[in-house]
């Protein structure tokens, strides 16, 4: 447990949150506000926003663990991420602006047809809401360290605090909150944690006398493993509901294009100063037995009260903006592709609005209580990129850039795909990253014989997007 002034620090942190869901209902005037805050974000927002919902507990704790075990090379990870971003930016950004939809669902479904809609539906929420539960795993870790907690009240006290401001205000209750996590997580790590550390390692020099020569060899980490980040992370950020959905928040083309590449750049800048933190913690203090507790461990010796507190909610800032994020884009694609498509009855915007609050509640306490259940971050994460870039990334290039696929060859290539993945998770274990590789040559191969064999149809298909 830590000081009455560090977890007065804390406390004061979630109350404010808090306090901003309350706030934001005034602002939510309408269902398109609630699920994209009415977009009308510009830079001030939009990139820190987008950069904050990208970057969880695996991205910083997980980051810094890898830094402390292979040196720089630990940035990989985290890399990647921002990669996966620059390239949503570079290669969608003019496609989504024009879209006019709220998820990748709807948009599969205005080029495919309604079985792919709801294929890719099933399998965004289940990606959101797994990624959802690693944060509120997370989240439950953090809290446990600091109030001593055990695990599973820690992790329904995080859970909750998490739902009720993303119940409350929506996506500009997680805007709101997003950007002053991008800030305490700017301040708290990269400007405090991060030179006072490297102050106590003698400097940057000192740091790179004292690391084994091998720490600063960038493929440290090993050329497979950086790999399996590519696939995990780089395809995964470019389609993700979550992001799109961040995306969807931008006033106009040139923000959304320009604002996800800022903070793709800024992911990158995140990655290294996260394995700097890393390999500083190894030469502070060798030998921890787990190298995520770097970060708390190398705050918790080296910083005042106060300014620990500020650290671990920096941690945790990362860890709910991104479980924030993903529930909300797990209720979204619940809401907009699974259930009003199929309604007998049309709804007015106000009872859509309720109608996506209740399904955020359900889906919210889902992740809580899988969450409580599992407590394993690696696992739940592994599932959830497994499952969206094995089945869905060949589809959406194929939505924007391949006009000869039909509605029936993208639907096959979709449940293939999904089927191949699922089986290797179950024959292979879930953390196996061969079910992306197999997941992704399937969905192509099936597509590729289906365009060949098919001809496009217009009565059967859709127009290019």
């Amino acid at each position: 447990m830590a000081n009455g002034i560090d977890m007065f620090v804390m406390v004061l942190y979630l109350a404010v949150l808090a306090t901003i869901g309350f706030a934001s209902i005034r602002s939510v005037k309408n269902h398109r506000d609630f699920l994209i805050a009415g977009s009308r974000l510009g830079y001030g927002l939009y990139v820190p926003a987008m950069a904050a919902v990208v970057l969880g507990g695996a991205s910083t704790l997980g980051g810094s663990g890898l830094g402390y075990t292979y040196g720089i090379s630990g940035m990989w990870l985290v890399v990647m991420i921002g990669l996966g971003i620059i390239g949503m930016g570079l290669l969608f950004s003019k496609q989504l602006s024009r879209a006019n939809v709220y998820s990748v669902s709807e948009l599969l479904g205005k080029r495919f047809g309604a079985g792919s809609r709801a294929i890719s539906a099933v399998v965004m929420a289940v990606y959101d809401l797994m990624v959802c539960v690693t944060g509120i795993i997370a989240m439950g870790i953090i809290l446990s360290t600091l109030f001593g907690f055990d695990d599973t009240t820690a992790i329904i006290v995080g859970g909750c605090i998490v739902l009720l401001y993303t119940v409350l205000g929506g996506m500009w209750a997680v805007t709101l909150t997003d950007v002053i996590q991008f800030w305490v997580m700017t301040v708290g790590l990269i400007c405090l944690l991060l030179p006072i550390g490297l102050y106590h390692a003698g400097g940057v020099g000192g740091l790179l006398e004292k690391v084994d020569p091998s720490y600063l060899s960038i493929t440290n980490l090993g050329a497979s493993r950086i790999f399996s980040y590519f696939l995990l992370y780089f395809f995964g950020m470019m389609i993700g509901q979550d992001i799109w959905q961040r995306a969807f928040t931008a006033k106009n083309e040139s923000v959304l294009t320009k604002g996800t590449i800022f903070a793709g750049i800024y992911c990158i800048i995140y990655a290294v100063s996260g394995a700097l933190i890393g390999m500083t913690a190894s030469v502070l203090m060798p030998g921890l037995a787990d190298p995520q507790q770097a970060i708390p461990q190398l705050a918790m010796k080296y910083l005042p009260a106060g300014l620990f507190g500020l650290v671990l909610a920096a941690v945790a800032s990362a860890v709910m903006s991104t479980a924030s994020g993903t529930i909300m884009a797990s209720a979204t694609v619940i809401v907009n592709d699974l259930y009003l498509p199929y309604a007998k009855k049309a709804y007015s915007d106000k009872e859509k609005l309720n109608m996506t609050r209740l399904v955020l509640l359900a889906a919210g306490a889902a992740a809580i209580l899988i969450a409580a259940w599992l407590k394993n971050i690696v696992v739940a994460l592994d599932v959830a990129y497994a499952l969206l870039s094995g089945s869905v990334f060949i589809p959406i290039l194929a939505a924007f850039f391949w006009k000869r696929v039909t509605a029936r060859v993208a639907l096959l290539s979709m449940t293939v795909s999904s089927i191949v993945v699922i089986a290797d998770l179950i024959i292979e274990g879930l953390s196996s990253l061969n079910a992306i590789v197999l997941g992704v040559a399937a969905s192509g191969i099936t597509m590729l014989i289906g365009t060949w064999l098919f001809a496009p149809n217009p009565v059967d298909d859709k127009a290019s997007l």
